[in-house]
């Protein structure tokens, strides 16, 4: 009997959508890399970069790279089940089509593969099996290009998050929302966000630059926050120098203006905070000094603190 995978639903314009054998390939490469553990499929910044990273050199035909439209109509698949968050209805356009990747996480959980399919993606020989199977029958002209290293997406990404400057930062930005539609504009912040977001707390040693935690686990569950000096939604940069890495209280805290730091890198706590006589106290930061990362390049931008004092802080 044929595998699944070897009859996938598709739209048959341009010879084929490749949406859901891209999906696919991107989860089995996941899967190798050990990102992925179980065979709930979550909608991270890893699994779009990898989609986007696969079809970037698979993918020859007119097809827009969007990624929420596989992760949705893959559930007209018999091993593939969506589960929404606290049993919200999907939105879903005139056409039954998901309306965006925020409408896709903010209704869905993520999705479940059928525990059968997904043992056989686990197995190291069984993977390779399907993933040649995959390459076989849905891109025979371009499958030797699948294991190029020409198109390293997330390193690309990573260079211009920890190298650029932010002027040029924004600039790019701004133009990257002027040609892309606005679904890829949106699946675009959403994988930078999740390169900053693996970035910050990377180069802070995953310790709270305020209060030092600093928590390992063998799950790779990450216990510190990358915070925006500026939020990404008024400077459009998620350049290394307008992040610091919070523990998840005190990157609330930073947000809502009851602390902020100095351009001397010092704590300061907004008089509008009262406590109780607490170890978790936000008051036993006041004036301390900020923990910096090794390298200068990646201080916390002065300008930036000075913003966020200016248009944040509490300061009565």
């Amino acid at each position: 009997m044929p595998h699944p995978f070897n009859r996938l639903r598709r739209d048959y314009k341009y010879g084929g959508a490749p949406h859901k054998p891209v999906l696919l390939l991107a989860i089995l490469e996941l899967i190798r890399k050990g990102e992925i553990l179980n065979n709930r499929i979550a909608i991270t910044p890893e699994l779009v970069l990898e989609f986007k990273s696969i079809w970037s050199r698979l993918v020859v035909t007119p097809h827009i790279p969007n990624f929420a439209l596989p992760f949705y109509h893959m559930k007209s698949e018999p091993f593939w089940k969506l589960v929404t968050s606290g049993g919200m209805e999907i939105p879903v356009t005139s056409s039954n089509s998901i309306r965006s990747l925020n409408a896709l996480k903010e209704s869905v959980a993520f999705a479940e593969i059928e525990p059968t399919v997904f043992a056989q993606m686990l197995d190291p020989l069984h993977r390779t099996v399907l993933e040649e199977a995959l390459l076989d029958q849905y891109f025979p002209e371009t499958k030797g290009r699948f294991r190029s290293l020409e198109t390293d997406l997330f390193s690309q990404l990573e260079t211009e998050i920890l190298r650029e400057d932010p002027v040029i930062y924004r600039k790019r930005i701004d133009e990257l929302k002027e040609t892309l539609s606005k679904e890829e504009f949106e699946e675009e912040v959403f994988v930078r966000g999740g390169v900053f977001k693996r970035e910050v707390p990377k180069i802070y040693n995953y310790q709270c630059a305020i209060s030092g935690m600093r928590i390992e686990s063998s799950t790779n569950a990450q216990m510190i926050d990358a915070c925006h000096l500026i939020p990404f939604a008024v400077s459009k940069d998620d350049t290394i120098t307008n992040g610091i890495a919070l523990s998840p209280n005190l990157h609330r805290a930073y947000d809502r203006g009851l602390i902020t730091i100095t351009e001397d890198y010092l704590v300061k706590i907004s008089p509008a905070v009262s406590e109780n006589d607490s170890p978790y106290s936000l008051g036993q930061f006041n004036g301390k000094q900020i923990l910096l990362p090794k390298n200068t390049d990646y201080y916390p931008s002065v300008e930036n603190l000075r913003w966020h004092h200016r248009e944040c802080f509490v300061a009565c």
